[in-house]
């Protein structure tokens, strides 16, 4: 659903807009991508990644969603403890150990930078430059 998230900051916290609990869910993922790709190019010895499980039967997915739930964790996984070369990547997408592209903005480091500034605003902790 990152695909359909809007990287707008100017009410990430829905203050002053009107409610849309879908739009909120694709605004939060791309969010996670950001991160992640922001993190990955601010700490390029840091293996940062972002991975999309699928959409699986569980309460918020429902009971007709297509991804098998036991696939859901595997890609996180891989990706933390694999010896695969594949698997020792940074600022890349997953979608079950295959990457995937995201959205242009999530590759910008200016919209990453914002994000993480905003970040960094809400928990009084920045994430910087590695040197």
């Amino acid at each position: 659903m990152a695909r359909g998230g809007d990287a707008d900051l100017s009410d990430p916290q829905w203050t002053d807009r009107r409610w849309s609990g879908a739009q909120a869910y694709s605004d939060s993922k791309l969010f996670d991508v950001l991160l992640a790709l922001g993190v990955a190019r601010r700490w390029p010895d840091v293996l940062s990644n972002s991975v999309e499980p699928g959409w699986v039967a569980t309460k918020m997915g429902g009971p007709g969603a297509p991804d098998d739930l036991d696939r859901g964790p595997v890609t996180q996984a891989w990706l933390a403890v694999s010896d695969d070369e594949a698997a020792k990547v940074t600022g890349r997408h997953f979608y079950h150990q295959e990457e995937r592209s995201v959205p242009a903005e999530a590759h910008e480091a200016t919209v990453q930078d914002a994000l993480l500034d905003y970040c960094a605003e809400l928990t009084g902790t920045s994430i910087r430059v590695s040197r």
